[in-house]
């Protein structure tokens, strides 16, 4: 019984520490979801899945480091690429969803 207690106990830790490091990961995030409606955030959501799945579909752009974020349509770029083509073919990758109303790009050029 104390096993199943720890184990719990442990699944918890672990769930708190990972959103605490998904929370820290980027210092330019997106503004709170606190003001959002249930509709604005189902929207929000459904813009963040098929931009990320426009950068992978994308030629132009390495797009494993990149992370997405959305907030009131408006799409937050975060994370690094390779050069400052495949930053700028993000953006514009980004800019060609439906539902978009602008970008923020902060993605950084990794050094080569």
């Amino acid at each position: 019984m104390k096993t199943i207690q720890i184990l719990k106990t442990a699944g918890s830790i672990a769930c708190v520490a990972f959103a605490l490091n998904a929370a820290a990961q980027t210092s330019a995030s997106a503004p709170p979801a606190a003001s959002e409606s249930i509709g604005q955030h189902v929207d929000d959501s459904a813009i963040t899945t098929k931009v990320k799945a426009d950068l992978l579909a994308a030629k132009n752009v390495k797009s494993t480091h990149i992370h997405v974020k959305t907030r009131k349509s408006v799409v937050w770029l975060t994370g690094s690429v390779p050069s400052a083509d495949d930053k700028a073919a993000a953006e514009e990758v980004v800019q060609g969803v439906k539902g978009v109303s602008s970008v923020k790009n902060h993605l950084k050029v990794a050094a080569e």
